[in-house]
């Protein structure tokens, strides 16, 4: 099943459809993503086409990195233990959480840090969902926007096709409630669309518009991979993208134009 909706571009009206990637099977150290999903797609009858954009859950992506960590080879700083302890939380999460941060942000109810990407989110990205009931953690890739350029290269060998490749991930919001999904690595498009100093349909010249369009494009595929559906890749097809060197980095908002540092 496919979602559907029109989009306007520059050309006209189009149709956006979000394709989910089935029958990709449980990823190991040292597979390849890109020639897993091509072969998922040919074994339900599909393929790639020019102008696709494929979406990857960042699990799969940490998996074949190798960027496992066994719970039980954890050892909780003091630190650690006390957060956990009043907060309900797994000692070994946290304080592989604080490993991975670059700095704390707030340690109240939820730890959130920055990460050495940049990325502020809970628990430094941290996950032991979807992996094997528990008894193993997952990081996020060490260089996000690399691991995208790699497996964009590695579908360009494998079809000849341009297909731009972003990696995704669940991160909280401070003012909204529940999860939506945001790019952390790109390569092959532009992040962001500036639509400053351009003039909208009733004459007025735009100061400040800039457009995440690739966190826009992890969001659909988000509500076509779900979260307990085993989907973790998705084709977007007919997005009117623009070809760039892409980096999820661009999205990052440095810190002196932060609002709130």
């Amino acid at each position: 099943m496919t979602a559907r909706r029109q989009v306007a571009s520059a050309s006209g009206t189009t149709d956006l459809r979000a394709i989910p990637v089935r029958g990709i099977r449980d990823v190991f150290a040292g597979d390849s993503i890109a020639d897993l999903v091509v072969d998922a797609l040919a074994l339900g009858g599909l393929r790639l086409h020019e102008g696709d954009i494929l979406v990857l859950k960042h699990k799969i992506v940490s998996k074949a990195e190798d960027r496992r960590v066994p719970l039980d080879s954890v050892k909780p700083s003091v630190a650690a233990r006390q957060f956990a302890a009043r907060n309900g939380a797994d000692p070994r999460v946290v304080e592989l959480a604080l490993r991975e941060a670059k700095r704390v942000v707030r340690k109240k109810h939820v730890l959130i840090t920055e990460t050495q990407h940049g990325f502020v989110c809970a628990n430094s990205g941290v996950d032991v969902s979807n992996v094997d009931g528990g008894k193993t953690a997952v990081l996020l890739p060490a260089e996000p926007d690399l691991s995208a350029a790699q497996i964009h290269r590695k579908l360009k060998k494998r079809t000849g096709l341009h297909i731009p490749v972003i990696i995704a991930d669940s991160f909280g919001r401070p003012w909204r409630e529940g999860l939506c999904e945001v790019a952390i690595g790109v390569a092959g498009m532009k992040v962001l669309h500036d639509y400053r100093g351009r003039v909208d349909p009733y004459g007025y010249k735009m100061h400040a518009t800039e457009e995440a369009v690739a966190d826009e494009l992890a969001c659909v595929a988000g509500l076509v991979c779900g979260k307990n559906s085993r989907i973790p890749a998705c084709i977007i097809r007919g997005c009117p993208y623009r070809r760039g060197a892409g980096s999820a980095r661009r999205l990052v908002r440095a810190a002196e134009n932060d609002l709130f540092r």
